[in-house]
């Protein structure tokens, strides 16, 4: 019996620009750029973003879509300090990820997804000898409390107004 390979964690900070949401997933693809692209430009026309997935085989390339350079490049960045094969990173201006979540949902290569946020983001890594693998996300930071009654007529306030709720 040989012995199991170990295990290293690493902790990689994605970088979330104000007015920016990031989503992050795991997906089985070459064909996951191009099915994004055309699921998130079918949703929500003008939508500005920018998507790397990690390419695991072949040429382990990382894979790269989008209707803004600059964001592109981000997720490029983001996507090679992450490293994990069939990952992705999808960064979004002009759009919620309430917008685009169920269509990346219907994307038949689409896996998992770890998170879609605005909020300042850690992917949990772990590295073996054959590679990296994302095992989870730090999402924002703890709870202080338990909302109050003011604070839930805020929150129903605040959905209203941006449109969400009638």
């Amino acid at each position: 019996m040989t012995e199991p390979d170990l295990l290293e964690t690493k902790i990689v900070q994605v970088d979330v620009p104000e007015g920016t949401n990031v989503i992050i997933g795991q997906s089985h693809f070459i064909k996951t750029t191009e099915d994004i692209h055309d699921a998130l430009v079918n949703s929500v026309p003008g939508i500005r973003f920018g998507l790397a997935f990690c390419e695991s085989s072949g040429p382990r390339l990382i894979r790269c879509e989008g209707s803004n350079e600059e964001l592109k490049q981000l997720a490029a960045k983001n996507a090679m300090a992450i490293g994990a094969g069939h990952s992705f990173i999808l960064y979004l201006q002009g759009a919620y990820p309430i917008n685009v979540l169920n269509d990346l949902k219907n994307v038949s290569e689409i896996c998992q997804i770890f998170c879609a946020t605005a909020n300042p983001v850690q992917a949990i890594i772990v590295e073996s000898e054959q590679g990296r693998g994302i095992i989870g996300v730090v999402d924002g930071a703890p709870p202080l409390g338990v909302e109050t009654e003011n604070d839930v007529k805020e929150r129903r306030s605040f959905l209203r107004k941006i449109g969400y709720k009638l």
